[in-house]
């Protein structure tokens, strides 16, 4: 097994810091500082070397330094799966750009998009932002499974905004007062293989992830057992029925609401719409009835038993990014945790305001202060 390591982090000019670097080596990175300090902005520089928006989600320019000229970069050298490489992403001053765009590089040469950094590095992250995903919509939950999704199926995240644009064109066609008819099946063609398509992966990693669950359950009892199931009638016919007869149903489907969907302004069946959903098994109940120390534990247990998936099914261990973690964790977990994250012999950043909280993982890791715009070795 190799895991996918970051070995020097630089930032120029991006959220909080003018100029910044951090080299790292095999230990832990804990980051601590007052909140308010940048220790998420040196997650989010690293969630942005993965395919996606990032940990934020945040728009390019809301990521540029308040004193700077409106452009920022982020670098890292990277040892992965595929050797070493240098990856970076950013974008230009608005003085020399056109349209906001950002450019990703790999060893100073541009690539497409950041699905090209997926070769090289994966990474997973928990964010208090994450704590509401149970009680949340639907949305946020399926933006997370296509996370986990994607860790395994690098292409699984195109696939996705693949359909979502096939779905926009379909419902513009719809809005038209006499729509083309003709254009209507080819664009509800192209929707169901689309559709079909991002329904099965997802189906399959739920299926991976289930077992890695179940495996997860007798390793530790620290954080409470999940399961998981896949709510959406295409995901549920998807093993029972070949992929072809899937398809063609759910384009029948789509012909036969032409008229509700119009009305409705958007699709009222499809992918789109499954929910992903967790149960907190000890109790029988879903994950959104738990408290909210139980909600963190269960989520803990998804992501690091998905880690483990990631690992089998690549051979390579992700990076981990956990922003504030422990700070709600007894004892007795943080030091589960500690073992558990150990075990998995992966690269972890993890975030904290109190150094007294990682005292069980302290000796074995690499601590860092962070102050406002400035990165030095925690004394």
């Amino acid at each position: 097994m190799t895991a996918a390591r970051i070995r020097k982090l630089t930032l120029t000019q991006f959220r909080s810091y003018a100029t910044a670097s951090l080299r790292a080596d095999e230990r832990p990175v804990v980051l601590v500082g007052p909140n308010g300090a940048g220790k998420t902005n040196l997650l989010e520089a690293l969630s942005l070397l993965t395919p996606g928006r990032g940990l934020r989600r945040a728009t390019l320019d809301e990521m540029a330094f308040a004193q700077g000229d409106g452009s920022w970069a982020v670098a890292a050298e990277v040892e992965g799966p595929l050797g070493l490489a240098t990856l970076g992403t950013g974008i230009d001053p608005p003085s020399q750009r056109n349209v906001e765009a950002r450019r990703c590089r790999i060893d100073g040469e541009g690539v497409g998009s950041a699905n090209a950094f997926a070769d090289y590095l994966s990474a997973l992250w928990l964010v208090p932002a994450m704590d509401g995903l149970f009680t949340g919509p639907a949305s946020e939950r399926r933006r997370f499974l296509d996370r986990l999704t994607m860790a395994i199926d690098h292409g699984h995240n195109a696939r996705v905004s693949a359909m979502e644009r096939s779905l926009r064109s379909r419902n513009r066609l719809l809005e038209q007062p006499n729509a083309d008819p003709q254009w209507l099946d080819a664009i509800e063609r192209e929707t169901a293989e689309l559709a079909v398509a991002v329904a099965a992966a997802r189906s399959d990693t739920v299926r991976r992830l289930s077992h890695a669950l179940a495996v997860a359950a007798e390793a530790t009892t620290a954080f409470p057992a999940a399961a998981i199931t896949l709510e959406g009638w295409m995901e549920t016919a998807l093993p029972e029925m070949p992929a072809i007869e899937v398809e063609d149903r759910y384009r029948a489907t789509l012909r036969a609401n032409r008229a509700r969907d119009a009305a409705a302004g958007r699709t009222l069946d499809g992918p789109h719409l499954s929910d992903l959903h967790v149960i907190h098994v000890a109790k029988g109940t879903p994950a959104a009835q738990a408290s909210t120390g139980e909600q963190k534990a269960l989520l803990i247990r998804l992501v690091l038993a998905h880690a483990r998936l990631i690992i089998q099914t690549t051979g390579t261990a992700p990076l981990l990014l956990l922003d504030e973690v422990v700070a709600h964790l007894d004892p007795g977990r943080r030091r589960a945790l500690y073992a558990w994250l150990e075990s998995l012999e992966a690269q972890v950043w993890m975030t904290g305001a109190d150094p007294a909280a990682f005292a069980d993982i302290a000796p074995q890791a690499q601590m860092v202060e962070i102050a406002p715009g400035r990165i030095a070795p925690l004394s």
